[in-house]
């Protein structure tokens, strides 16, 4: 009798991702560890062609009307990066550099990557062509004591799963 436990795939967490973006001027690996991943959505657009036909059908006295749907555009949503602050201004640097108008040499690629409960890479997402669109800082409160959290949109280009 088989293992029932190693005949299902293991459903993947969430809290269990790594992204990977190389910045320029770093002076470390890796630039950023984000706590929060929104927005890897990649969809395609429907055309609806209409036609009339001419068959009639029923009482008609015309043709009838043919609806086909038909595959269009790929579109790529931004991606929402989250992430406790630090002293490193790598990233405020990347979103200055594009809001002087340097943004086509600012372009970078990157992946995002989901592990398994072992920490082994299940779900590899290459991403191209990022730039950033939006930075904010977090609200702040003398009495509050959460984390000072960044947070970073990018526009990105595309992306594919690799594994």
């Amino acid at each position: 009798m088989a293992n029932l436990i190693n005949d299902f795939p293991e459903i993947l967490t969430n809290c269990r991702f790594y992204i990977e973006l190389k910045l320029d001027g770093s002076q470390e690996p890796v630039d950023a560890y984000f706590l929060e991943c929104k927005g890897f959505k990649r969809t395609q657009e429907v055309i609806e062609a209409c036609e009339v036909t001419p068959g009639r059908w029923g009482a008609a006295k015309s043709g009838q009307v043919v609806r086909t749907k038909v595959p269009g555009n790929v579109k790529t949503n931004n991606v929402t990066l989250r992430r406790g602050m630090t002293k490193s201004s790598t990233l405020w640097k990347w979103f200055e550099a594009t809001q002087e108008g340097n943004w086509a040499k600012q372009r970078r690629d990157g992946s995002l990557t989901i592990y398994d409960q072992a920490g082994n890479p299940q779900a590899i997402f290459q991403f191209m062509g990022a730039w950033p669109t939006s930075y904010v800082a977090s609200d702040l409160s003398a009495g509050g004591g959460e984390l000072q959290i960044e947070e970073m949109e990018i526009a990105v280009e595309s992306f594919t799963r690799q594994k």
